[in-house]
Order: structure tokens, then sequence, then C-alpha cells
């Protein structure tokens, strides 16, 4: 029985530390449970071959996986996934200190990247067995949770092909990326996510090859509107598209 229900939050201003901490802990539970789930019913099958059931194998019923759908902001922090180079960040430690930002090695796909406040952090801490079952189909749901959400600001934007993360103009010499992405998948169950530029201030972005993309700009809402956005506005709207697109019953 697929279980698409899904508990939304939104952590506010959060130390990357304290996120990815808080990540990795529903992350654990939820694949544990998976486990204790493919062991039992193992253990069920033996016990139908042998003809040996016992009352605890009756009936196998497995335990319920939850789902998650993660909203913040982090103070400023540069990520390098695991098929970055650390070449890409462009800083030195006291630059970093001078910039009053911190700097991780983490556990997703992807290159470096960076967050800050004024940019929409979603980490979808989901079992994708109760949706889908392909991670190229995950990736490109939530990329167009993100395209229809810019669509709502009048916004045009798409893929562009061979990279994942959404952009403007990617079919000529004027792309530039709005949102990043760099997720990591483990018994179908994901953590990371995406990062989604509505008003960051984008001068932290010269301190990195983004995504290890040398030739090409990021951009904002804030930069292609010409005016700040109220950030928990933008928050509702791609909350809806990621609930609909995913057929969510949100919590």
């Amino acid at each position: 029985m697929k279980n698409k229900r899904v508990f939304f939050e939104d952590w506010g201003l959060i130390d990357y530390q304290q996120a990815w901490d808080k990540q990795e802990h529903l992350f654990s539970a939820t694949v544990q449970t998976k486990l204790h789930n493919r062991n039992s019913e193992l253990a069920y099958a033996e016990a139908t071959k042998a003809h040996v059931l016992a009352d605890t194998y009756t009936l196998f019923e497995p335990d319920e996986t939850f789902n998650y759908l993660v909203f913040c902001e982090h103070p400023h922090v540069y990520t390098l996934g695991k098929s970055g180079k650390a070449e890409h960040l462009l800083l030195d430690e006291q630059a970093l200190k001078d910039k009053q930002a911190t700097y991780y090695t983490i556990n997703r796909g992807g290159d470096i990247t960076y967050h800050g406040p004024g940019q929409i952090v979603s980490y979808p801490i989901l079992d994708l067995d109760n949706f889908f079952t392909d991670i190229h189909l995950y990736l490109r749901t939530l990329e167009e949770a993100v395209i229809l959400t810019l669509a709502d600001y009048g916004l045009k934007a798409g893929r562009y092909p061979g990279y994942t993360g959404v952009w403007f103009d990617a079919d000529n010499e004027n792309a530039r990326k709005i949102c990043a992405m760099g997720v990591r998948c483990s018994r179908w169950v994901t953590m990371h996510g995406l990062a989604f530029n509505v008003n960051p201030d984008l001068s932290y972005f010269k301190n990195i090859v983004p995504c290890g993309i040398d030739d090409k700009a990021v951009t904002s809402m804030q930069q292609e509107l010409g005016h700040e956005v109220d950030i928990n506005e933008v928050k509702k709207i791609l909350k809806h598209h990621i609930s609909v697109l995913f057929d969510m019953e949100m919590l």
C-alpha cells in the first residue's frame, strides 16, 4: 500500500550542519524501516516454504514508511557534492571567514553550489516506492515544480539538455541558472534536493564555479523581475506544485 501522505516542515533559517543532521535522522529512519520490512518479508517467505507459520508470520504487513518535504534557508555556505572538484571553490579559509561563509563536502550528487538567505532550499525525504521508482523522473518532476512556480510570476524557464536544474534561455548564449539540484538516493529513499534563487545575494556565486559550469550565469527571481519577491509566497506556490505533481497528501 503506497503512503502518499507527506509531512511538510519549514525549518526557517537554519545552520547547514544542523539541517544536514536532521535530514540524516529522517532519512536513516526510513531506510531502517525498509530494511526491517525486507527482512520480515524474507522471514515470512522462509516460514511459508517450511510450512511452519507461527502466529507472528500468519499475516505479513510491512511497516509504513514516512515522507517529508522540508523547506529552509541557510546562512552563507558552500557545499561540494561527490562528483565535484575542490578547486571549484575559489576562496581560501581566510576568505571564507571574511565572507562569513562555511564550506562542507557532502554526500549528494553534483558539484559545488552556494546556499544563503533569500534562497529556498528544499529537502524532499521521500520513499519513492510510495510514488515512482525512477530517479530521472524524480529530478524532472522537481524541475517541473520550479518551472511552474516561475510561470506563475510570468517567467518562462526550462531545462538545459545534459544538465539538471532550471534555466532561462538555455538555447542561446544568455543561458542562466535559477535552480540547482543535487540528491542522494538509497533504497529509493531520497535526501538533499534543490536550491531555488528567489532573493539571494548573487555575488556569492562569483566565489565558485557553480555546479562545475564556468561559462554560464546564475540568476534569481529578484534579478529577472527587477524587484524583491515575497519568499513566503513563493514557498506556498512551490509547495502546491510539488504536492500536485507527486500526487501528495500534504500534512
